[in-house]
């Protein structure tokens, strides 16, 4: 019994513990975004700063690339790029997915179930291969756009779920019932639904809109140079990964450290639901 009081005891530290690491290497990547261009050593995509390939030295600490770009630099740079568009599709994903999943819950049943039914589909396939669906029938530059719409239907189906299991259409129609306007009980709602999990949310958004962005365009189908993200670096250093690793390496290593402190931040058990 021991054991297991002291267990239980001991899990909800260890994931404060590692959500306060999650959101302090965030914090700390928000920094080196805002003071990339006084960090880094050039301007984004300036070639010719050094030697072709060079390895890592005191001159170029994390070596260069094939055109003789910077590698600290450029990384830098694309750690920008690619924080700005994973903002920009996490707000479209908590807007179109999380606030209108919240809002569906508090509908008539058949309404909102219907609803729930119809992002279960879309949940279920690949987010993705909606992301390249979007992109496919919009552009490249709409890329942020569409991966915060392909992260939706998830977000969608999980406030709506959440919400169910907390008997909130149950508690919205017994308040009707008093006579509160619909308008009202809705904004109460909603307001006190996202004060304790906007943060969650944000972060998950944040880890998972990061991965489609990326992927997307390691495959060629987002970003385009001047402005590089993490992604487009990764996929141009490939060809010379073995005799050249530090150009695509440090680009990874960069991400995955975004993704993990974002996933930290939200709680990596996924039991838990934004």
């Amino acid at each position: 019994m021991s054991d297991l009081g002291t267990t239980s005891d001991t899990a909800p530290m260890l994931r404060a513990a590692l959500r306060l690491i999650g959101w302090s290497g965030l914090g700390l990547i928000a920094v080196a975004v805002a003071l990339s261009d006084f960090l880094a050593h050039a301007p984004a995509g300036a070639a010719g700063i050094g030697p072709m390939l060079a390895a890592p030295s005191s001159a170029y600490p994390l070596g260069t690339d094939l055109l003789g770009r910077d590698v600290l630099s450029e990384t830098l740079h694309g750690l920008s790029v690619t924080v700005g568009h994973a903002l920009v599709a996490a707000l479209v994903a908590i807007a179109v997915g999380g606030l209108l999943g919240a809002v569906a819950a508090r509908l008539p049943r058949l309404a909102g179930l219907t609803l729930r039914g119809t992002m279960g589909v879309l949940a279920a396939i690949p987010a993705l291969l909606l992301a390249i669906l979007a992109i496919g029938l919009s552009a490249r530059l709409y890329a942020p756009l569409a991966a915060g719409l392909a992260a939706a239907p998830l977000a969608f189906v999980r406030a709506y779920d959440r919400v169910e299991g907390q008997s909130g259409s149950t508690y919205a129609e017994y308040a009707r019932a008093t006579g509160i306007a619909v308008a009202t009980l809705l904004r109460r709602d909603l307001t006190y639904e996202f004060r304790g999990t906007l943060a969650t949310v944000a972060a998950r958004a944040l880890a998972a809109v990061t991965i489609i962005l990326s992927t997307v365009s390691f495959l060629g189908f987002g970003a385009t140079p001047p402005a590089r993200d993490l992604g487009l670096m990764i996929a141009a250093a490939k060809a010379n990964f073995f005799h050249a690793w530090w150009a695509g390496a440090f680009p990874a290593f960069a991400l995955i450290v975004l993704i993990l402190c974002a996933r930290l931040a939200a709680g990596l058990d996924e039991g838990e639901r934004p």
